[in-house]
């Protein structure tokens, strides 16, 4: 079927055919003897080009949204590849159970979670997404069904893990939850006046707080560079009100022909944001919903960004004088290159490994940058970015990146070789010829 099949940075963009699936039980819907290459596709919630397939076709897998079983006693739940977080947060909530990681929008799939392996802000208590993978089924293209774990088929659990999709179709996973008590949050907000700041409230709240995050007001200069506000939370405990979640939408019904997103509302929207705390501390409750997603009250959002696109640009650095002179470096080149940037945000990584090969996540910071595309200008600048990076040994997040060099990708994920020999045959994506084919 044709269908518009595209990331959520939408760039880069082309016409991309796909197949919808709809059993588990069902091979691959593969052409014989096909010169063509699939992918699985979950929600297109990437913002680069690791979701798509140009020239081959996207194995459209939401069509697997079925849960098989859910174990309310010791929280396990079975369920199909295609189910979204958000299905998945509807039935386990109100048995007091959540996933033990959450991304900052709920609206990705289950498979799409461990294909990214991603990660939330608890990294410093719980490590990413594949940590509390128990099991999956991996269906191949030869028709090979593997059951996988960390002592079943152990090499292809670590490979899938963070795989980018490339080691076949995960069909349904099994997955740890956490218990809770309801779904209330306990937060706290904390403006602080520079990047030091920043640090040291970090290594003051990750040992009393399971969830820190900050949001990071990049037009700040000087002696206030890396200026913003720091978060942190818990989960409430069970003589906590309750709290409804807000129902209310807002949406942009199509896609701006520019974006409103340019130096000079960037500039305004960070500065009154950064004022709008009113006590340099607040704490309050809040719905997890509120805490975990505030960006999915605003749908298609990222059409603001216009018919160019955007970048979501996420980095790593290590936490050292170095990594953090680096991220003094990246915000001091964003602002002279004219960064335009509603949406960063800086988080610590603990030290939890994950066991999957091609994993971004490891001990160290990490921020992340919203850059609407101008062109060249744009490409230039997060190039500068690139070079930052790879002088502390730092690394660039995959299911964020359009761009960045073979030769660049190559020193962040030296294991991307091992990954390539459990690689399915069949099986590519845009992102994969470009960064290991540099096509």
């Amino acid at each position: 079927m044709h269908k518009r099949y595209h990331s959520w940075g939408h760039y880069p963009r082309f016409d991309q055919k796909g197949v919808r699936l709809h059993w588990r039980t069902e091979p691959l819907p593969l052409e014989p003897e096909s010169p063509t290459s699939y992918l699985p596709f979950g929600n297109g919630r990437s913002y680069g080009d690791v979701c798509l397939n140009r020239g081959g076709v996207l194995l459209d897998a939401r069509g697997l949204n079925r849960f098989i079983a859910f174990d309310r006693i010791n929280g396990l739940l079975r369920c199909e590849s295609g189910v979204l977080l958000d299905e998945v947060l509807a039935l386990t909530i109100a048995h007091g159970w959540l996933p033990r990681v959450m991304p900052g929008t709920r609206f990705v799939t289950i498979g799409g979670a461990i294909a990214n392996d991603i990660h939330g802000k608890n990294h410093h208590s719980e490590g990413t997404f594949g940590r509390h993978v128990r099991r999956f089924e991996l269906l191949r293209s030869d028709g090979h069904r593997l059951i996988c774990s960390p002592t079943q088929n152990a090499d292809w659990f670590r490979a899938t893990i963070g795989g980018l999709g490339l080691t076949g179709l995960i069909v349904w996973a099994e997955i740890a939850l956490k218990k809770i008590n309801n779904p209330v949050m306990d937060v706290e907000t904390i403006r602080y006046d520079n990047l030091n700041d920043f640090i040291e409230l970090s290594d003051e709240s990750d040992k009393a707080f399971e969830y820190t995050v900050a949001w990071v007001d990049t037009s700040a200069e000087g002696k206030y560079l890396g200026r913003g506000h720091f978060i942190r939370a818990n989960h409430a405990g069970s003589d906590a009100k309750t709290i409804v979640p807000s129902k209310r939408k807002i949406g942009w019904p199509f896609e701006l022909p520019v974006s409103l997103v340019n130096r000079t509302t960037s500039k305004i929207f960070n500065a009154l944001y950064y004022r709008k705390l009113r006590d340099k501390r607040n704490s309050r409750q809040e719905h997890y919903q509120q805490f975990f997603f505030p960006l999915d009250h605003i749908l298609d959002w990222n059409r603001v960004y216009g018919s160019r696109g955007f970048f979501q640009y996420q980095c790593l650095v290590p936490s050292t004088p170095y990594g953090q002179a680096a991220l003094k470096e990246i915000l001091e080149r964003g602002n002279k290159g004219g960064m335009d940037c509603f949406l960063s945000v800086l988080k610590v990584f603990g030290g939890h490994q994950s066991p999957g090969m091609l994993s971004f996540p490891r001990h160290g910071m990490t921020i992340t940058l919203d850059l609407g595309y101008r062109g060249e200008k744009t490409l230039q600048l997060l190039d500068a970015f690139d070079r930052v990076v790879q002088s502390v040994d730092g690394a660039v997040y995959p299911a964020k990146d359009a761009r960045m060099s073979a030769s660049f990708f190559c020193r962040c994920f030296p294991r991307f070789r091992e990954l390539e020999r459990f690689r399915d045959p069949a099986f590519s994506s845009s992102f994969w010829r470009r960064v290991t084919e540099g096509k």
